[in-house]
């Protein structure tokens, strides 16, 4: 017999009945070949030999594992392993640099320890308990192209100074954890896949680490990632972030914020991701904690039900260029004293805030997007401190940047908009915003903090209340800041302001420009008002300020209104182009200090210079155009010049023209712009003093899920109050759940709660029919609807209420209480979409995403369409974009799967980057 080449095949002649005879046998550099058959021994190596497996060939421990090596390169080809018990060893590796190829280890975990140097490549391990892969001493690990499967407990777990390289490996549903790495143990993961475990995909303790290079987490019952350990420390003495405060934050400076030092100078990172994707995750995607640091490259983030990073304690997270969006929560929280720094980053979808720090944390975006949030989009409290440069921050029903508590904000360079509320909210912390830009916003800058909040070279445009509100006693310094085309007054110091105002100028606003009120001492130099649609400058009864400098043109009223009670000190301004330079009350004492008034009639203030300083009045040649304030005051002494706006009809054509682009609806439609007819008349009465008519703003949708019942409850809160029939016209969403409490006594405070958020605008119940189950007398929805009606008439001018559901179903709700559906005497039906109207709302969804809809495409789209059930649980425009995006998921694979020409086909045709054809409806409804 050759030493070289050996045979195992019980029966045979010639060859050895037992792998262990054989191997005991064999001379190093040996290749023994089993036959298939199944082989009920324990095989030991420490020497160089192959076993290569002729068919299947199933190797069973008789006892112990059923492979162990202590030294050598011996390799294990083609073989099927199983241990005695799941919880046992099948294969041991205690030293040498063994290889198994293409093996299945089954009902049994692999154990690598000491010193040994395996590979495993094309293995799988299969229905092991505790752990599938267990590496401990100071072992170096090869895993190429493994998978784990149907394993309970953790996938892979590393320990001690263990080290782990997996390549395109796959670890899927182990109920624990999918890799743990602990103590002083390292892995390096490349393209590889962790799904469906019941905890975190990724465990890093201790001084344990990770780099992960374009892998996959996802589908988990925990964590994406989670970091619990002491990697990364920073070199303060108990490891704490250095904090330093800005001097401009204190005395109101001109320093700009520093951009954060990288983290590889300021930390060693426990865990590196580049390029990987984290979605479906139970908890947090990314979740750093003790003294852990995470650095995230080129990832995405997405669809966890959990914040999308958090980090805690004394962590430390750097993210460029990652993507962390539509999550369940918030993107990016930072809590403890956790340190975060994100370059070119995009945080958007969230159903909580896009940014949410407290505590200590110390947070740096730089270039980043946070937008499309459901609450503020960055919201900092506690002590917590911010640099945000170069940042864009759009969309938000409440503050785009809100600072509290003791927080601290430094932003330049940054760009706000489409937040409701406000765009920047500073309420008892400080802050400071150099060139930032902000528009479409409900106010630009909301201002109350016993600190100085700096604004310079700032630009706030289209709002659609107040420029620049500073609060309260509240101090302020304003440099070289415009305010242009403010829904209401340009700046409105509150009482007992103290505003430094140096430069700048309030262009256009729809009030008066700057308004002062009671007690408040503001000094403003060199700005400029004008246009005003009120008063350029309008300082209340009590009000007071010192004026140098300034100028006011082109204002509707009286260029500068004094109340009573006022002192106000004018030194070197100007005003022209308007009727009227002042209009005071007779106890205001007004000082006007070489001043120049041109083109006015009849102008005032050169009487009111002291001796020797005399102001200039240049004639008018003709007289001005607009209202004359009277001796009384007039329309100048408009007490709503403070920001209380008339109708906004550009409003109201906004909000029309929104409802007319919505697919189908027409009776809706009709329905809404009668009743906006019927309010403009009860306005119009109101405001000459006559009472309005017996109506009831209340309304009935009845409905099927995703007829827009949503959509026009938002529209009609918009529509009443562009009218002035509500104070926001905001939406409230709430369902059962949030009225309804568990137990006696917790759902009348619930529905309360609920209701009070909904003050000024819209309370919108969906499902509302579900507060009165059917055949269940004594459930606590009874008690809600009570709540209720008794909320409905303490504050019936003050909320709309919307009850929403099947058509069905609303009568039994109505029924169920008297005083209910007295207040609901209108319904709106939304009927279901034609096959017309769902293929246009594909084409809209479409042409938002820069997609084309094929004419064949269309046709195929409402062949099915056609063919869909149209009963109550039918989705309408849910089911529409559902088609859509699966549309565009298939369209992906399809030119994906061109190959590398795509770029190049791309190139030549643009249109296959965009074009969606018949084909790439989901099987089953092609055309």
């Amino acid at each position: 017999m050759k030493a070289t080449a050996q045979r195992v095949a019980p029966g045979s002649w010639g060859a050895h009945r037992t792998i262990t005879a054989a191997v005991r046998g064999a001379r190093p550099g040996a290749v023994i070949t089993v036959q298939a058959g199944t082989y009920t021994e324990s095989i030991v190596l420490d020497k160089d030999v192959s076993l290569v497996a002729k068919g299947e060939v199933r190797l069973i421990a008789a006892r112990g594992p059923a492979v162990t090596v202590h030294a050598g390169r011996g390799e294990l080809r083609g073989f099927i392993l199983s241990a005695t018990a799941p919880r046992e060893a099948a294969v041991l590796l205690r030293g040498g640099e063994p290889v198994l190829r293409d093996c299945e280890i089954t009902g049994g975990r692999v154990e690598v320890a000491g010193a040994a140097a395996p590979l495993l490549a094309g293995c799988s391990v299969r229905r092991a308990e505790g752990a599938a892969l267990w590496l401990t001493g100071t072992s170096r690990t090869v895993l190429e192209g493994l998978t784990v499967h149907d394993c309970t407990g953790d996938g892979l777990v590393a320990g001690d100074e263990a080290r782990a390289e997996l390549t395109d490996v796959v670890l899927d549903g182990a109920t624990g954890r999918g890799l743990v790495l602990t103590a002083g143990a390292h892995a390096t993961l490349t393209r590889c896949e962790i799904r469906g475990t019941g905890a975190a995909a990724v465990f890093v303790e201790g001084h344990a680490g990770a780099v992960l290079r374009e892998c996959r987490l996802h589908d988990t019952g925990g964590q994406g990632v989670w970091l619990r350990g002491t990697a990364g420390r920073r070199a303060g003495a108990d490891g704490s972030p250095v904090r330093e405060r800005d001097p401009h934050l204190e005395n109101g400076g001109s320093a700009l914020p520093r951009r954060v030092e990288p983290l590889s100078t300021r930390a060693t990172p426990g865990v590196r991701l580049r390029g990987c994707e984290i979605f479906r995750t139970a908890g947090a995607g990314v979740l750093a904690d003790g003294a852990s640091a995470v650095l995230l490259d080129a990832c995405h983030v997405h669809h966890t039900s959990g914040a999308a990073v958090l980090v805690t304690a004394k962590a430390v997270a750097e993210l460029t260029a990652v993507r962390a969006v539509d999550c369940e929560d918030t993107a990016i929280v930072v809590s403890g004293s956790g340190t975060v720094t994100a370059y070119d980053s995009t945080f958007a979808r969230t159903a909580a805030n896009g940014l949410y720090a407290v505590g200590e944390a110390d947070v740096s975006l730089v270039g980043c997007t946070v937008r499309d949030t459901a609450y503020s989009a960055l919201h900092l409290g506690g002590g917590a401190r911010a640099q945000v440069q170069g940042c864009t921050v759009a969309n938000s029903p409440e503050y785009g940047m809100r600072v509290t508590e003791r927080a601290e904000l430094l932003a330049e360079d940054c760009e706000v908009t489409g937040a409701d509320l406000a765009g920047v909210c500073v309420e008892g912390g400080d802050a400071a915003l150099r060139g930032c830009r902000i528009s479409g916003t409900g106010e630009g800058v909301r201002l109350r903090t016993s600190h100085r909040p700096l604004l310079a070279d700032c630009e706030i445009t289209g709002t659609a209340e107040t420029g620049v509100r500073i609060g309260r006693d509240t101090g302020a310094r304003l440099e070289n800041v415009t305010v242009t085309g403010s829904g209401t007054a340009g700046l409105l110091l509150e009482e007992g302001s103290t505003a430094v105002v140096d430069g700048g100028s309030v262009r256009e606003p729809a009030g008066s420009g700057i308004v002062v009120r009671a007690g408040a001492r503001p000094r403003i130099r060199g700005t400029t008002v004008a246009s005003a649609a009120k008063n350029g400058l309008f300082v209340e009864e009590g009000g007071e300020g010192r004026y140098e400098d300034c100028r006011f043109t082109g204002s509707r009223f009286p260029a500068i209104y004094a109340g009573a009670r006022s002192r106000v000190l004018l030194r070197r301004c100007t005003v022209d182009g308007t009727e009227q330079d002042l209009l005071r009350d007779e106890e205001a004492e007004v000082t006007a200090e070489d001043c120049r008034v041109e083109g006015v009639s009849e102008p005032l203030l050169p009487a009111l210079a002291p001796a020797g300083e005399g102001c200039t009045a240049v004639p008018a040649v003709a007289p001005a155009a607009g209202p004359a304030g009277g001796a009384d005051g007039g329309g100048a002494r408009d007490r709503d010049a403070s920001g209380d706006a008339d109708r906004d009809d550009g409003k109201l054509l906004a909000l029309h023209a929104e409802l007319d682009r919505l697919v189908g609806l027409d009776g809706v439609k009709r329905d809404v712009l009668n009743l906006t007819k019927l309010m403009q008349m009860v306005k119009v009465r109101q405001d000459a003093g006559l009472p309005p008519p017996p109506l009831s703003r209340h309304l009935v949708f009845a409905g099927n899920p995703g007829t827009g019942k949503t959509t026009v409850a938002r529209l009609y809160g918009g529509f009443l109050a562009a009218l002035g029939l509500l104070s926001r016209g905001h939406l409230v969403e709430a369902d059962r759940g949030d009225l309804v409490g568990e137990y006696v006594g917790h759902t009348a405070p619930r529905t309360t709660a609920v209701f009070r958020r909904a003050l000024g605008g819209v309370l919108f119940i969906d499902e509302a029919y579900s507060l009165v189950p059917q055949g269940h007398l004594t459930d606590f929805g009874a008690e809600a609807v009570s709540t209720l009606v008794k909320l409905m008439e303490d504050h019936r001018d003050e909320v709309v209420v919307i009850v929403a559901g099947y058509p069905s179903e609303m009568n039994r709700l109505l029924e169920s209480n008297s005083g209910l559906a007295s207040r609901f005497t209108r319904t709106l039906h939304f009927e279901d979409y034609s096959s017309v109207e769902l293929v246009r709302i594909v084409r809209h969804q479409a042409d938002s995403h820069e997609y084309t809809v094929a004419p064949e495409t269309a046709e195929a789209l409402h062949d099915h369409f056609e063919t869909l059930p149209r009963g109550e649980r039918f989705g309408n425009g849910r089911s529409a974009r559902q088609v859509f995006q699966l549309m565009t998921e298939r369209h992906a694979q399809r030119v994906t799967e061109l190959g590398p020409s795509t770029a190049d086909l791309a190139a030549a045709d643009p249109d296959l980057l965009t074009t969606l054809l018949p084909a790439d409806l989901p099987p089953g409804q092609a055309r």
